[in-house]
């Protein structure tokens, strides 16, 4: 089988959309797949003879549609997969929102499937400059003006498919078109990270050594870029209240920073810094900055650790790319629980669930796992089992070709 793979972020862009899109490609490619995939002129710097990359795309705008038909054609593949997320992957044009349609005008027959990486637009039409709205319009007319979603174009209604990364993402778009819920298949997204073996301690105790954390420290990890919406103002305050109690606990941010601006202009990291200073807490905290996408090293961190805490300050959901490493790694977690939770999320069994933007509920937490062995050992079990069942590659490809079985 021959899958044309669409995704605007790939490596080396430095998002984990572009890592994941790699990580499937290649375990397509596993599975003896014909792999070929169309991106971002920039996106060509990976050394994987079984993947064909078309590394054309500049703006991803209505004047590069004739690129996007010769690939299609040039390729001519069994089915279409779209990694879709609003915003400057693909440069902010709407041009992508009507990719399904574009597809099937050229290619009837072949099965178009789109894997929302998010449910939330990010840009509003009214935003686009009035040329691109122009061209949008006659675009709507030529693809057909019923059922077109006002910020998802055609997406919703020719797909094929839909895949959505957790319950949260397909009750939202569900709300934009009735058959999201018949067209659409639950896959959330696998770690985006080389995962080293354990090998009996052997990865734990680099890892550590690595960190320069002594044998006897408890030590609590954060993975993930580092911008607001991750809720390290919580997790540094919490750690304020559990470092004032213990004298044998360190934390540990993995992950580069995002520039998101505050009032005081500086970066979110930088707050972020300053704030670990003014809390007395920046000597046992370590920082380790961005990583490369295939190297173990956050592996090893990972294996270091006792837990990782992962206060989101909208709520824990499946496609936690973040929440599926440390699972992956058995560690215990605590998170925050939002207004609408994954049903496999279960408090106490596969996870520790506190209220959002709440230090005092997170130090207890911590507090807990501190004082607590048995309730470790059972988080554990639960995280690998959670990550068995919800974020193996090996589930996940199964799922996603099951997707590409359907008839156009």
């Amino acid at each position: 089988m021959k899958v044309l793979v669409i995704s605007g972020a790939f490596p080396p862009m430095q998002f984990g959309e572009a890592t994941n899109a790699l990580h499937l490609c290649q375990h397509l490619a596993d599975r003896k797949l014909d792999v070929h995939v169309l991106t971002s002129h920039s996106n060509a710097v990976v050394d994987d003879p079984r993947i064909k990359i078309y590394p054309i795309m500049r703006r991803w705008c209505w004047s590069e549609i004739w690129h996007f038909g010769r690939v299609l054609k040039q390729c001519s593949p069994d089915v279409v997969l779209l990694m879709y997320i609003g915003g400057a992957i693909y440069n902010y044009h709407p041009m992508i929102t009507f990719a399904p349609t574009i597809a099937k005008s050229l290619l009837p027959r072949v099965p178009f499937v789109t894997r929302f990486e998010s449910a939330f637009a990010t840009s509003s039409l009214s935003r686009i400059p009035f040329l691109r709205r122009a061209v949008r319009k006659g675009i709507v007319q030529w693809a057909g003006v019923d059922n077109v979603d006002y910020e998802y174009g055609t997406l919703l209604r020719d797909s094929d498919r839909i895949a959505v990364l957790c319950e949260f993402h397909r009750a939202v778009l569900a709300e934009r078109s009735s058959d999201v819920n018949r067209k659409s298949v639950l896959l959330p997204p696998p770690p985006n990270m080389r995962i080293s073996p354990e090998n009996n301690g052997v990865s734990r105790k680099r890892g550590r050594e690595m960190l320069a954390v002594r044998p006897d420290e408890f030590l609590v990890a954060y993975l993930g870029y580092i911008y607001p919406k991750k809720g390290l103002e919580t997790l540094l305050r919490a750690f304020q209240i559990v470092r004032s109690q213990r004298d044998d606990v360190r934390l540990v941010l993995i992950g580069g920073s995002i520039d998101a601006k505050i009032p005081d202009a500086l970066s979110y990291f930088d707050y972020m810094r300053e704030l670990a200073k003014q809390l007395r807490i920046d000597d046992k905290t370590i920082w380790t900055g961005d990583y490369s996408w295939d190297s173990h090293e956050v592996s090893f961190y990972l294996y270091a650790s006792d837990a990782c805490v992962l206060p989101f300050n909208e709520g824990v959901h499946l496609n936690n790319s973040s929440f599926s490493s440390a699972a992956t790694h058995g560690l215990p977690i605590i998170t925050t629980q939002g207004v609408m939770l994954d049903q496999a999320f279960i408090h106490n069994e596969n996870v520790l669930l506190c209220p959002p933007k709440d230090p005092g509920a997170v130090a207890d937490a911590i507090k807990l796992l501190l004082d607590n062995p048995d309730l470790c050992r059972r988080l554990r079990t639960g995280a690998r089992n959670l990550a068995q069942e919800w974020f193996s590659w090996e589930k996940t490809i199964d799922r996603t070709i099951a997707t590409f079985s359907v008839q156009a």
